[in-house]
């Protein structure tokens, strides 16, 4: 084996974990290599976050010129330029992608190599060159930041008609005159609710009982009257059995379980959004006798180390939450432990996160649900957006604040914020948390008016009884 392959660290994807861990471990001194199979960035720069939010901000500028008059501003009619949509976002994601690129290109000591890579022992890495050919690295440690994709359910004839993910259905150059979105998750809700503000009919088929299966019902029920307000169809515990193309319509069948009966559904487009799958199937990860679970995902301790010395893995890959904040904490983790010589571990870690619906859902910490399942005494302090003045004055009163609280303690055990810019006020809840500041200090907290902070003075006095 030739020097050049030879390293004290790989590290295999690009994704917001991979990118600033090869950086940080390259500048420390370690030979580095990254491998990336397509583009920089991950799937947050190029599939996920970065264009989607793109793309939510369109269709809430769609939504409030159609409702300009509402605020006193006539606007005339609203016409939407999907390909012009799809450039602005194509423009963002190459713009962030090539920064990425080039802040990778000009570390010492690292090594970008784009190709696909597959282990063939647990210190050996084949890689099949993008551009022809391929070389076998060996690395000293090895860290998997691979990701995932958008799974494909087992659903009779899906495979024989041409569906959407969500990656494929950002490059759309016209308005669907009827989506059917297939899961009432992160990915088909905001989809969902985009189209709809684009001009689409929508309709979402989720197999559960409410949309977003891990909420409290009151949230999740929040969620899909929001969206029902914004004229989504929304059908519950219903299940899809078979999808079939007629002419140039795609007709769904679904089993619709509270009523006991069969309907048919006709559209012009489909967006299959029901989960992910890790990318660990063209690793070859057996090869290195890496430890898997059912589905597929890389199982870890709370340091993020596989089942095999020098083997760590970072990001989706690994399972738990798909989130790309979670992703960088991991490299977080791994800095301080292999380059700064201490002790993280993903125990007790906060989990915040934000569903771009508009308005948002901002999440952080326990639901009711898993407080009450854990038997602790708790308060819950709830309050509509409609008291809320910000919201008042820029007419988005839709949703509710609601926050978990210990009933000895005082501190704040979780909360849901559905309501205008519900991810900011998540936001400085979760830095209360993180600051153990019990929940009397943010009640009586001098916040400027009027601001959506002090929503905060007023949320706690409304315990329930």
């Amino acid at each position: 084996m030739n020097a050049s392959d030879q390293f004290q660290a790989i590290v295999i994807g690009s994704g917001q974990g991979g990118n600033p861990l090869c950086m940080a471990l390259a500048r420390a001194g370690l030979r580095t290599a990254l491998i990336e199979r397509k583009h920089v960035g991950g799937t947050c720069v190029n599939e996920g976050c970065t264009p989607t939010k793109t793309m939510v901000a369109s269709a809430r500028v769609a939504y409030l010129a159609r409702r300009s008059a509402d605020y006193g501003v006539h606007s005339g009619n609203i016409r939407i330029d999907m390909e012009r949509v799809r450039k602005r976002k194509r423009d963002i994601v190459d713009a962030f992608r090539a920064r990425n690129e080039e802040g990778l290109r000009h570390t010492a000591n690292l090594e970008l190599i784009f190709g696909e890579a597959s282990f063939t022992g647990a210190k050996t890495v084949l890689v099949r060159l993008r551009d022809g050919g391929q070389r076998v690295l060996t690395g000293e440690r090895i860290f998997i930041n691979a990701g995932a994709r958008p799974a494909v359910p087992a659903i009779e004839g899906l495979k024989d008609v041409q569906f959407l993910d969500s990656t494929s259905i950002m490059e759309l150059g016209a308005v669907p005159e009827h989506l059917m979105v297939l899961g009432g998750g992160y990915v088909g809700l905001e989809f969902g609710q985009m189209f709809r503000r684009f001009g689409s009919r929508v309709t979402i088929v989720q197999s559960g009982g409410q949309l977003l299966w891990g909420e409290d019902a009151d949230v999740a029920g929040g969620v899909a009257a929001i969206l029902k307000q914004d004229g989504v169809e929304v059908l519950l515990s219903t299940k899809a059995t078979g999808v079939i193309k007629e002419g140039a319509k795609i007709r769904v069948t679904v089993r619709m379980e509270m009523d006991d009966e069969t309907r048919v559904l006709d559209g012009s487009h489909l967006l299959v959004a029901t989960g992910r799958v890790p990318n660990t199937d063209t690793l070859n990860v057996s090869a290195a006798g890496v430890t898997v679970d059912k589905r597929g995902f890389i199982q870890v301790n709370s340091k993020l180390e596989t089942n095999v010395a020098g083997i760590y893995a970072l990001g989706d890959i690994k399972g738990g939450p798909a989130f790309t904040h979670i992703s960088y904490d991991d490299f977080r983790i791994l800095r301080t432990n292999l380059i700064e010589k201490g002790s993280a571990s993903t125990e007790g870690r906060l989990v915040p996160y934000t569903l771009y619906i508009d308005p948002q859902l901002g999440r952080i910490g326990l639901t009711e649900n898993e407080a009450r399942a854990q038997n602790k005494k708790v308060r819950v302090a709830r309050m509509p957006m409609t008291s809320v003045a910000r919201a008042l004055e820029t007419d988005e009163t839709r949703g509710f604040m609601k926050a978990i609280v210990d009933a000895e303690s005082g501190q704040i055990l979780g909360a849901a914020v559905l309501g205008l810019e519900g991810g900011e006020i998540m936001s400085m809840l979760e830095v209360a948390m993180l600051g153990k500041v019990p929940c009397d200090v943010l009640h009586n907290a001098t916040f400027a008016h009027p601001t959506l902070a002090e929503s905060l003075n007023n949320l706690f006095l409304n315990f329930d009884s």
